[in-house]
């Protein structure tokens, strides 16, 4: 593996040859997508993402977390084609809609404004899926973690599939569950622990791992693998019957930094999420060595980390002909949302008065 340090930048930030992991991953396959897609149309597209991500971030430090989620939940889906940012329509359901995404997937308005910034400086050239694409490394690498050159040249989805969607890994799954979800969609081993390694920064919601609290799997107690000191906090965040709505870190350790910390925190049976300890407490399974090696090594688990994520946005994109530029990433081009229809609806009915009621 090709590796280079940036002497003008922190620790963990690392250049990662393009021409090296492509080679030795997909070797022609995926041709389509090459990181200089853009560079006769819209050369400063990747500066133009990390600013606008930079802004975000100085009123919402979780935002870059939130980000790279869009990409992983999008990319399980139908391939990376952009399918989970379009909204409501009266021909399509939106993925927005599944349990996995609804009141947790977080912004679509970061989104639309890195958009909105690269159809300003290039009109209609960067599709939405690769905003995606480029928001995702954008948001590693300003945490502190490595920087790749992104593979371009994704089209935007006409559709999206609710019933997909659906079915995209859960936190309360168990191991074998979720890792034959990502084999389903051309993933290995590795790359669920890797691609799990997201979770070393941004927030979880009570409700994704209060299974764990007081009755993990009908047993009337809490999960074994859970560390009691982080099970009092937990459940004094989360209590019983309260409300599912508090927030806390995915990463005890360093919060917004993207580093090792999430793997030696499940060393120490201090993941927050089932899918997360499962990884280190599931006895004998393959993840556990990978768990231990990333732990000891950063280094090794930024190119790990890398690699799966270039598989990852490579997952059956739309390319050449196929799909379109969106417009807007909300709404399929000539189309309107749901709510947007609703608004020209009362607009040309005129104002409703108390009588019409």
């Amino acid at each position: 593996m090709a590796v280079t340090r940036s002497s003008s930048t922190c620790d963990g930030f690392f250049i990662i040859s393009l021409i090296v992991i492509v080679s030795s991953l997909f070797g022609t396959s995926s041709a389509q997508l090459n990181a200089t897609f853009y560079s006769g149309t819209c050369p400063n597209a990747s500066a133009i993402v990390r600013s606008t991500i930079q802004q975000a971030l100085q009123s919402d430090a979780r935002i870059g977390a939130s980000l790279i989620r869009l990409h992983f939940h999008d990319c399980f889906v139908n391939g990376c084609d952009g399918s989970l940012l379009l909204d409501d329509t009266g021909s399509i359901q939106s993925e927005k809609n599944a349990p996995a995404n609804a009141n947790s997937t977080r912004g679509f308005n970061v989104v639309d404004n890195i958009k909105t910034a690269l159809d300003n400086a290039c009109p209609g050239i960067v599709s939405c899926s690769d905003v995606l694409a480029l928001a995702s490394e954008a948001s590693v690498s300003l945490a502190g973690g490595p920087s790749w050159a992104v593979l371009l040249g994704r089209r935007d989805g006409l559709t999206a599939n609710l019933s997909g969607a659906n079915s995209l890994p859960s936190p309360f799954e168990g191991l074998n569950n979720i890792t034959s979800k990502f084999v389903a969609v051309g993933l290995n081993t590795t790359d669920v622990v890797a691609l799990s390694g997201a979770h070393t920064f941004g927030r979880g919601q009570c409700v994704a791992f209060n299974n764990r609290l007081f009755n993990f799997n009908g047993t009337g107690n809490p999960d074994p693998t859970l560390n009691s000191t982080l099970l009092s906090s937990l459940q004094q965040l989360c209590p019983q019957n309260g409300s599912a709505s508090g927030i806390t870190n995915l990463d005890l350790s360093t919060p917004d930094a993207f580093d090792k910390y999430y793997f030696t925190n499940l060393q120490s049976n201090n993941g927050l999420l089932q899918s997360d300890q499962e990884l280190f407490s599931n006895s004998g399974s393959a993840t556990v060595p990978i768990v231990n090696s990333f732990a000891s090594n950063q280094t090794l688990f930024f190119e790990a980390f890398v690699q799966s994520m270039i598989k990852m946005g490579n997952i059956s994109p739309l390319t050449g002909n196929s799909g379109e530029i969106r417009q807007d990433c909300k709404v399929v081009n000539g189309q309107s949302s749901a709510t947007e229809a609703e608004d020209i609806q009362l607009q040309s009915d005129g104002p409703v008065s108390v009588a019409d009621m």
